[in-house]
């Protein structure tokens, strides 16, 4: 999925839009480092330009005139107003597209002179044959100017990307971190490059895609320019999350961490300026779209879908359960969800909503055998490199411009060649995955939970490592789909508990209601940040529990506007789109029916969590049945139902004679 720069304003004093002062080379070198022009200099950048990897790129310090950096750093500071915006890819404060400075009224321009006198050398044309000499990348647009202000503080990011789109041809990066208090790599922020993997396909066709692991970090500095030129399907790179400070009196210290940059983007020439082609930017993104599909490389996207087909499916109803089915799924889950009347508001809150949430599932007995080895792995170390994680049962999820996280597929749980110990091989994990789940007796329960036929099943358990991993916003095509997650995250802190807390309350007040609507509108479950405990003598242990460490799993609603990012879903506190959304959590199942128009994602893991977060994801093909008018999948209903969680004495299903469900 592309993403396209939203470009709120700068200010709002925006009138008629003026011309952009032209520099003369000798006006515009003024403007940076005495000697950057110098022939050597420039040669030494160039010769360096071409023997960089994993793909090319340069590095710049003291780029600009340290005099007017340091201005352009205090205007920012006074007079920009920046927005914080957040999707699946990034979290950031942005400020407006900077080429809207022309279209400021006076007053509004007086008060940033040197932001304005720093982007006309940006784009002066001295300075852009100087990135068109280094880069080998030809004629510079100086009309089309692209860049903006981002501010990144403790907690933002930008996940794995190419930036290829439209008439970009070099993507640059200034930094303004704090001149006087250096940034420190363990801080994070760095600028890291991925490697391009080459696979020639049995056909001979050779497709490229990002590796994994990144192999170049750049850490941020006062004064540097990073730049690299454009290239679809290879110049995949991210933005390090910005880490958060032990305590509060450190951050002050380091003074915030706030990696702060103007980034932007060199285009080809526009219709009237030197070098201009006619069709250029057309051809542009043909060849672009071309060079991406090149060798077809989703076909070694990972993990591969292995849906097990279900022979001769059929509806579920209580007679299908004799004695040691029952006794069966007794092993794992909790009775109450056995229960006739449980099944019965499962199903028909199910019906209505189109997902569900259903809180401790599995049995206390099992519950804590597998909380025990999840937590114990949960403390483990983990090889840093993707090929040593692989030298165990867990797989690496690619490529990192789609997903990232370990997976764990019913089939490799035995693979004993790749170093799976007989503690792995014998794990509640792989016994969720290849006994309980993919049985019959699970599967005739969860038809009748969710009124569906089961045609097909394949699930898998997933590791998102924190400061790692996360699943960036895919649709599906095809008829809608039945989404089965088990949380088995067994640390707290993700921002989860407190809908329990809210439960235990409200039970306290004598409130017996066995669901919770969370939705605002029809069928859309606010994504609340989690409530801050109130403390009056401690302001700093109320700000740490307001931090978000991701982790969670969101479903949108497609945006049928092509010139808007579909995947935004806090900006300003708007979540409006959002269908369906459950933090990390523990022994909590999840199901949600998924039409072919809704976005999914896990939003990425931050240093800061708590844990690791783990799962058990499953998808289920399902028979098609007429809809309802009005009524669409994904949460099309009155919104999440969150059930008691209470264990009560299960006594069976009752005969048919028995039964007394409304």
């Amino acid at each position: 999925m592309k993403r396209k720069a939203q470009s709120p304003a700068v200010d709002d004093k925006l009138t008629k839009k003026k011309s952009k002062t032209s520099l003369g080379h000798d006006d515009a070198k003024k403007r940076f480092r005495k000697g950057l022009f110098d022939k050597d200099v420039l040669n030494k950048y160039t010769q360096g330009y071409a023997k960089s990897t994993p793909y090319k790129h340069s590095v710049i310090h003291e780029l600009i005139d340290d005099t007017l950096l340091r201005t352009v750093r205090e205007e920012i500071k006074d007079n920009v107003s920046f927005t914080p915006k957040e999707t699946d890819i990034y979290k950031i404060h942005q400020s407006g597209d900077l080429a809207n400075l022309d279209g400021l009224d006076d007053e509004a321009l007086a008060k940033l002179p040197s932001l304005l006198t720093l982007r006309d050398a940006m784009y002066s044309q001295a300075f852009r044959d100087y990135v068109a000499h280094i880069t080998g990348c030809g004629p510079l647009s100086g009309r089309k100017t692209d860049m903006a202000i981002n501010v990144y503080t403790p907690g933002c990011y930008l996940l794995c990307h190419d930036d290829v789109i439209g008439s970009r041809k070099v993507s640059y990066i200034l930094y303004l971190t704090d001149p006087d208090t250096p940034w420190k790599p363990e801080w994070g922020g760095a600028l890291r490059l991925f490697p391009v993997q080459t696979i020639e396909g049995k056909d001979g066709q050779v497709a490229r895609t990002p590796a994994p692991d990144v192999s170049k970090i750049i850490p941020p500095a006062w004064n540097q320019l990073s730049f690299f030129a454009v290239q679809p399907g290879e110049s995949f790179h991210d933005v390090e999350e910005v880490y958060h400070a032990e305590t509060k009196q450190q951050l002050e210290k380091e003074g915030g961490r706030v990696r702060m940059a103007i980034s932007g983007w060199f285009h080809i020439p526009q219709i009237g300026e030197d070098g201009y082609v006619a069709g250029a930017e057309e051809k542009l993104a043909k060849n672009s779209g071309l060079m991406q599909l090149q060798g077809n490389p989703d076909q070694y996207d990972m993990p591969r879908p292995k849906p097990i087909t279900v022979e001769q499916p059929q509806p579920s109803s209580p007679e299908d359960f004799d004695e040691t089915d029952l006794e069966y799924l007794l092993k794992y889950m909790a009775p109450t969800y056995l229960t006739p009347d449980t099944l019965d508001q499962v199903r028909d809150h199910f019906d209505e909503a189109s997902s569900i949430v259903l809180p401790n599932l599995l049995n206390k007995k099992f519950a804590k055998k597998l909380q025990e080895f999840v937590a114990a792995q949960d403390g483990s170390p983990l090889p840093e490199d993707s090929a040593d994680v692989e030298k165990g049962p867990w797989r690496v999820a690619k490529p990192p411009h789609k997903h990232r996280y370990l997976y764990l597929q019913p089939d490799n749980t035995t693979t004993k060649k790749n170093g799976a110990s007989k503690k792995e091989d014998n794990s509640p994990i792989k016994e969720l995955l290849e006994e309980f789940l993919p049985s019959p007796q699970f599967r005739r329960w969860l038809q009748m939970a969710t009124s569906s036929v089961i045609e097909s099943h394949d699930f898998m358990a997933r590791r998102f490592r924190r400061g790692k991993d996360y699943t960036l916003a895919t649709g599906h095509e095809g008829k809608p789909r039945l989404e089965l997650t088990l949380g088995i995250t067994p640390t707290r802190g993700w921002g989860d508990e407190d809908d329990a807390e809210e439960s235990a309350a409200e039970e306290e007040n004598g409130d017996n209601s066995k669901t919770n609507t969370k939705g605002k509108g029809k069928g859309k479950a606010k994504a609340e940040a989690p409530k801050k405990k109130k403390n009056k003598d401690s302001k700093e242990e109320e700000e740490e529990a307001a931090t978000e460490v991701g982790g969670h799993e969101v479903y949108m609603a497609g945006d049928d506007d092509a010139s808007e990012d579909a995947a935004v879903y806090k900006s300003g506190g708007d979540d409006d789109n959002i269908l369906f959304f459950q933090a990390a959590a523990w022994n909590k199942m999840t199901l949600v029916l998924r039409d072919s128009g809704a976005l999914k994602f896990v939003k990425y893991v931050s240093r800061k969590a708590p844990g690791d977060r783990w799962d058990i994801s499953g998808t289920f093909e399902v028979e098609e049945e007429e809809e309802d008018s009005g009524d669409d999948a994904a949460g099309a209903g009155g919104g999440v139902g969150v059930f008691d969680d209470t264990e009560e004495e299960w006594n069976g299903f009752p005969s048919s004679s028995d039964s007394d469900s409304d």
